[in-house]
């Protein structure tokens, strides 16, 4: 009987040794599984993240499109330019056609000054600006301090020439991180 102790002793405890180790298995099994799932729904989250910016983008582009082809130069000249909280940053003064493509390319947005003197205009590539269609103005991607920083001119000393414009293009790309 003293024989038969021991190794009922070891059996039981192998046993339960085993049953351990599997019942850890099983718990790493689970949780591969369950970071497994954690991953796939990050991807699927990250799509939908993805797929409404698209399609908020292409709510915009359609509306700029919109707005941006079949409207009468009168009808932009005044326009209030806006940043997205709402922030006033002036008003469209005038637009800038490329002759050799009849396209517009920059809108000329005045800000700054007092009733009108020591206004700063900037030329802002058109394909910045986004048509608040709801409410009738343009926004700018830009709050007044950054807007401050832009490359501009006086109204007494407009680019007058391509040359000059083409001078100024690529400035004015690399400040709005747009083209034109």
């Amino acid at each position: 009987m003293k024989k038969i102790i021991p190794l009922v002793a070891v059996s039981i405890l192998s046993a339960a040794l085993a049953g351990a180790a599997y019942a850890a298995d099983d718990v790493q099994d689970k949780q591969k599984e369950l970071v497994e799932k954690q991953k796939d729904v990050a991807e699927a989250q990250q799509e939908l993240k993805q797929e409404a910016v698209k399609a908020a983008d292409e709510r915009v582009h359609v509306a700029n499109e919109s707005m941006q082809q079949i409207s009468r130069a009168s009808k932009i000249i005044g326009t209030k330019v806006k940043s997205p909280t709402g922030e006033s940053l002036g008003d469209i003064k005038e637009l800038v056609v490329d002759p050799l493509t009849g396209q517009v390319v920059y809108a000329v947005v005045s800000f700054g000054g007092w009733f009108g003197l020591g206004n700063k205009l900037f030329a802002l590539p058109w394909s910045a600006l986004n048509w608040a269609r709801d409410k009738e103005y343009y926004v700018l991607d830009l709050d007044k301090d950054t807007l401050k920083k832009a490359p501009g001119f006086d109204k007494k000393h407009w680019p007058d020439s391509t040359n000059k414009w083409d001078q100024w293009r690529e400035e004015i790309e690399q400040f709005y991180r747009v083209k034109p």
